[in-house]
């Protein structure tokens, strides 16, 4: 099913079972809602970075972080500071422990959450989902820019805001381990 014939049986108030509904129903889209109520329609990620969320994950897995508590594009439930609630689907999501098998998974146990910015996406990832997982008490956000350098800049919770911690290239950060950034 195309993304025009999803959006012709559009409910007015869009839940994260619709959302569900219509990421099953149009596999060439990615769906999103912020606890607001802004539906984002994305294409799927590019090979490139597919190829920086694996390598990602390569590390954290080599350097110890079991395999059940590392995910790629699995979906988040968001709650909103005024009761709303949304759905957002991180390019990689590390936990504190195992989580049980769910389509929205809540974000309490969460220690990081990574966003790899891509054409179009810059400002809902550096801007509204940094909002929304400071707001959500994720401890840690990096985003990964597709520059030359493959820029992770790593920001870390204080209080209700993040600030940035470190950034580098991911060659570099390839060259750490993952408890030298508090994960595993």
């Amino acid at each position: 099913m195309s993304s025009e014939a999803v959006g012709r049986y559009m409910p007015a108030e869009v839940t994260l079972d619709d959302l569900t509904a219509m990421m099953a129903a149009d596999e060439h889209h990615r769906y999103e809602i912020s606890p607001e109520g802004v539906l984002s329609v994305m294409p799927p990620p590019g090979y490139a970075h597919a190829i920086i969320a694996t390598e990602l994950m390569g590390w954290l897995l080599a350097g110890g972080v079991p395999a059940k508590q590392v995910a790629q594009a699995v979906g988040l439930r968001i709650l909103g500071r005024h009761g709303g609630v949304g759905g957002r689907i991180p390019d990689l999501v590390v936990w504190s422990k195992v989580q049980a098998e769910a389509v929205w998974l809540p974000v309490t146990d969460v220690w990081l959450v990574v966003e790899i910015l891509s054409p179009g996406s810059e400002g809902t990832d550096l801007v509204t989902k940094r909002v929304e997982y400071a707001a959500a008490g994720i401890p840690q956000y990096w985003v990964i820019d597709q520059d030359q350098a493959q820029t992770v800049t790593m920001h870390r919770l204080d209080g209700d805001h993040y600030t940035v911690q470190a950034s580098m290239p991911l060659a570099w950060l390839l060259n750490t381990q993952p408890g030298e950034h508090g994960l595993g």
